[in-house]
């Protein structure tokens, strides 16, 4: 019989939305506000402003009757749109909220990647931080001490490690993270998307170390992601979730078929209409449009086409630092490409109150398929506006390289102008 690692019965978080602190309420007011609320509850109905019990008690339901139950040793993927309550349940899962109604157990260590900062003290340098999270999961100092190498060296911060982390970027954070995750001596491993923060190379590094802790070491991991091809090169099974309720959970290729799916209905949502967003709102992406330039073939979109990308937004409060993005993934999630204001050096300063950003690309570098177009405005260290899935594009075979050889497209993820030259050496042959 298997021994079980994770179980969550009936496990619901309810959170009040709109509140804002106030002082303590005095006799007088309590009195008020008691005799008051039954006009208070039928004026937001009459005017619209809500819609049910959730409108009427200003609570929302983050999570709401998740039971499961996880082997040790097995992988778990957890998927959904954003807003479905992944994050919300790692967070119960770890004990870094509690939850509403129901009950969650872990049996054995945890290590998590969740939040960047999460179980970091910025005042604490890196070294200082890797021993206090050996003491919080009860560790002797001998036993992290015979850890700590290898943390550093997985982290790639050797220079850095006696600076606190306070000074660290996203990337260094989330690197020395992972790290301390993956190697201390847990039985179960939680992983956030956050690990999105690194680069390409260090995901991969991660990908391969979460596959090492799970066939040589045998623990237990969840993961939550929107890359659909490392949840099916990671997951045994998968959770699929939305709106805060569990709709499936079963056979990693089932599930992922079902969520893909999804995605596609969601995309054909115009963009403006999309709630499934996350940022802080000071600019809010209204639609997203992709036009060929080509005047010989206007209508499709064609690999080696002259494209251009409109972004329409609308500001809607004070805005400090702040950059476009277009993200292009494929059917699986994978990250293809990038389009950025900020890597190109373009800012503009004042927006106004909206309009339409333009992003040109002279010759498309994508390879006959399907994508998926991610669109951002990030600030330095925050999001102001994303959404995934904004838009799905079905791109044409053509001859990119105007050799009439085609092959290459079959196992491409991206194409790239180049040339080649022959120097041959002096000697007869």
């Amino acid at each position: 019989m298997s021994e079980i690692s994770i179980r969550a019965d009936s496990l619901g978080k309810q959170y009040r939305i709109g509140a804002v602190l106030k002082s303590y309420p005095t006799l007088r007011d309590s009195l008020v506000r008691a005799v008051a609320a039954p006009f208070v509850k039928a004026r937001k109905l009459l005017s619209g402003q809500a819609y049910g019990a959730a409108g009427l008690d200003e609570t929302i339901w983050a999570l709401k009757d998740i039971s499961f139950e996880v082997d040790k040793g097995e992988v778990i993927g957890i998927i959904g749109r954003n807003g479905a309550g992944k994050s919300t349940l790692l967070k119960l899962l770890t004990q870094i909220t509690l939850p509403t109604e129901g009950t969650a157990e872990i049996h054995g260590r945890v290590g998590s990647l969740l939040e960047v900062g999460t179980g970091f003290h910025p005042e604490l340098t890196g070294r200082e931080n890797i021993y206090l999270n050996g003491a919080i999961l009860g560790m002797h100092n001998t036993e992290v001490r015979g850890k700590f190498d290898d943390i550093v060296e997985f982290a790639e911060l050797e220079k850095f490690i006696d600076t606190p982390v306070k000074h660290y970027s996203s990337g260094m954070y989330t690197r020395l993270a992972f790290a301390v995750a993956a190697h201390l001596d847990t039985e179960v491993l939680l992983v956030d998307e956050v690990l999105a923060v690194g680069d390409i190379a260090f995901q991969r590094k991660c990908l391969g170390k979460m596959h090492d802790v799970t066939e040589s070491e045998g623990r237990t991991v969840l993961f939550v992601s929107h890359n659909m091809a490392s949840i099916q090169s990671l997951c045994n099974r998968v959770l699929l979730l939305r709106g805060g309720r569990k709709i499936e959970m079963g056979p990693t290729k089932e599930v992922v078929g079902a969520y893909m799916m999804e995605q596609e209905q969601a995309a054909a949502v115009p963009l403006n209409e999309r709630t499934d967003r996350e940022g802080s709102g000071e600019i809010r992406l209204r639609d997203v449009h992709v036009t060929n330039l080509d005047p010989d073939s206007p209508t499709a979109l064609y690999c080696g086409a002259p494209v251009r990308f409109d972004l329409r937004y609308e500001k809607t409060g004070r805005l400090g630092d702040y950059s476009f993005h277009i993200g292009v993934h494929d059917t699986f999630g994978v990250h293809v490409c990038h389009f950025s204001t900020r890597v190109t050096g373009c800012m503009w300063g004042d927006l106004g109150g909206g309009g339409t950003v333009s992003c040109t690309v002279p010759r498309l570098p994508l390879p006959e398929g399907r994508y998926r177009l991610e669109v951002a405005v990030l600030g330095e260290h925050r999001v102001i506006d994303r959404v995934y899935d904004a838009l799905i594009i079905d791109i044409q075979v053509a001859d990119f390289y105007g050799s009439g050889d085609m092959s290459s497209q079959s196992y491409a993820k991206c194409l790239v102008d180049h040339s080649w030259e022959l120097d041959k050496d002096g000697a007869a042959g």
